[in-house]
Parts: structure tokens; sequence; C-alpha cells
């Protein structure tokens, strides 16, 4: 027996994992000593179960409390990924599973195990910012962004969720490559994500779809004013020079903005097409400057939103943009 305890210690400490049991008549806690390591507790002390609840951090805790009392309920056991503030107040994920014991019908025990996870947990928080982040900038990439735009989709958008889609190009992005060099695009291209962020601080999504070209996902409800506001200090920002070694670099952007109604939202493929004719149009017509779709689809108008606002003109095209 002692060898075998030995083995199960050793294997035990090298998993990291530990068992626990709570007895339910007194709330009496029973951890063994990887479960002491795990909250950062001196081994063997006394243990007060509130006190350990409240090193769950707030949505652990609710899970875990969720999921312990519909165990009691059913006897179906369970298993959490759970994130708990040490006695150091260090932050550590815990892979907690548990199940109840019954006697004559009622529950009188809890046990289960809890295993540090923190290592794997960066691990695959790594893979999942590699897998949907652009790495130039740290914005989401094109494949996060059509995920989300046909989540809100299936939700059937309306305008409480989504007021725009705005596409943004950095203007003359190939220039800047040719005379200042790669390094200093990629500056810009960095600078420039900071920027939208600065912009955008509120929006639903910001991504970079690749190259020079960016999208933002606006909230709802957005007036007309409000919007005129937003836009213009896109413009305005945007347009600072930027900082490469002793170089000033002038930058500008085009802007494209589609309005999003639920009514007239078809699809992810015809809000890029409106925001990306608007797109076209900024940059055919002299670039730095912003325009809104404004069109005819299936015999529906589009509003004219943006129309009159300071330092943007929008021209009659007849409904070709």
């Amino acid at each position: 027996m002692a060898d075998y305890k030995r083995l199960y210690d050793q294997a035990s400490q090298l998993a990291k994992i530990g068992a626990w049991e709570c007895d339910l008549k007194h709330e009496e806690l029973t951890w063994t000593d990887a479960v002491y390591d795990l909250f950062g507790l001196a081994r063997g002390s006394t243990l007060h179960r509130p006190s350990t609840v409240e090193m769950y951090f707030d949505e652990s805790r609710r899970q875990m409390q969720r999921l312990r009392a519909e165990a009691l309920r059913t006897a179906i056991s369970f298993v959490l990924d759970a994130n708990i503030r040490t006695a150091g107040n260090e932050s550590r994920w815990m892979r907690l599973s548990a199940q109840a014991v019954y006697r004559q019908g009622r529950p009188v025990r809890i046990f289960g195990a809890k295993q540090d996870i923190t290592h794997e947990k960066q691990l695959w928080d790594g893979l999942r910012q590699l897998a949907e982040h652009d790495w130039l900038t740290g914005l989401a990439n094109r494949r996060v962004f059509e995920a989300r735009c046909n989540d809100l989709i299936r939700r059937d958008i309306d305008e409480a969720s989504v007021a725009a889609l705005v596409l943004i190009d950095l203007d003359h992005f190939k220039a800047i490559n040719d005379r200042f060099g790669h390094l200093a695009g990629d500056e810009c291209l960095r600078q420039f994500a900071a920027r939208l962020g600065r912009i955008f601080n509120d929006a639903i999504l910001i991504c970079r779809l690749g190259g020079d070209e960016f999208a933002a996902l606006l909230h709802a409800p957005l007036g007309r004013a409000q919007l005129s506001q937003i836009m213009e200090r896109a413009r305005r920002e945007l347009c600072a020079p930027v900082s490469w070694g002793n170089v000033q670099i002038d930058v500008s952007a085009s802007i494209g903005v589609a309005l999003l109604k639920r009514t007239l939202f078809q699809g992810l493929e015809q809000a890029l097409a409106e925001a990306d004719s608007a797109l076209y149009l900024a940059k055919h017509t002299g670039r730095n400057t912003v325009r809104v779709f404004n069109g005819s689809v299936d015999g529906l108008r589009f509003p004219k939103a943006l129309q009159g606002l300071p330092g943007y003109t929008y021209p009659d095209h007849g409904g070709h943009h």
C-alpha cells in the first residue's frame, strides 16, 4: 500500500492533479496536497469552503455553482475549466471534475479531481490568437470577420445590433513600400490599425481583411450626427503622418460605408459589395475621402444618411456606384 501511495503521489504531482471531497452535511472540504498547491495554500491548512469559492473569478464561480447544484440535483457528473486566483494573487486555470454520491436518495458528498491546466490554456490561447488574428497588426483576420458577419446574419440582425459596415484602404500603399521599404510599410499598417482601434473603440469588430484593407462593424443605434462625428474623426486621425525613424510618412485613407438595416441586409456578400462600391467611389474621386453607399437594390432605396456632412460630397450617380 505504501508503494501504491508513493506512485500515486508522484503521478499526481507530475500531472499537477489532486483529489478533493466535500461532506455536504457540514460543507467540510478534504484536499490532497496537489490541490493545496494549485490554490497556493499551505498543505494541510484548515479549509473554509466559502473562502475557497471566493478564489474563483466571477464567471467561473457562477458556472461552477450552477453545475454543482445541477450535479447534486441530478447525480450527473461534470467537468469545468475554471479560472481561479491563488492565495498569492496569481491567475491560474484548473480542470475541475465532480461527481455526487447519494445515500437513500439524497446527496451526502461530492468529490472529484482538480488539475492545473494553466500551461495548456496558454498554449491553446496562443494557437487561437495565431489562427484568428493578423500577425502584423493584432487585429482580427478576414476569417473571423466573415464568421462574425455570418453569425450576425443568422441572428436576423436589426438596427439594435449593427449600424454600418466600414471599409478602409490606406491610400497609395504600394508607393510607400516602393519609396521607404517594406519595413516602413509594415509600420504604417501597424499604426493605422492602432488608430482604427482608437477611432472605433466601441465597434463590434475591427479587422484587417488583407494587404492595406481594413473593416469595421459599428454598433447601432447610431444616428446621423454621431456617425458624422465618427467619420470626421476617422478622416482626421487616419491622415496624421506616420513616424519612421527620422522620417515622417504622409498617409491618408479612403473610406466606404454601407448602412445596414434589417430589411435590406441580404447577406455578407451584398453588404461587402455595397461598402466596396462606396470605397471604389472614394478612391476614384480623389482618395482621402469618405463615401456612403447610396442606390437601389431590389427596388428598395438606400438612405442618403450622410449627404451634406461637413467636408463630404455625395454626388448623384443615378444608382451606379
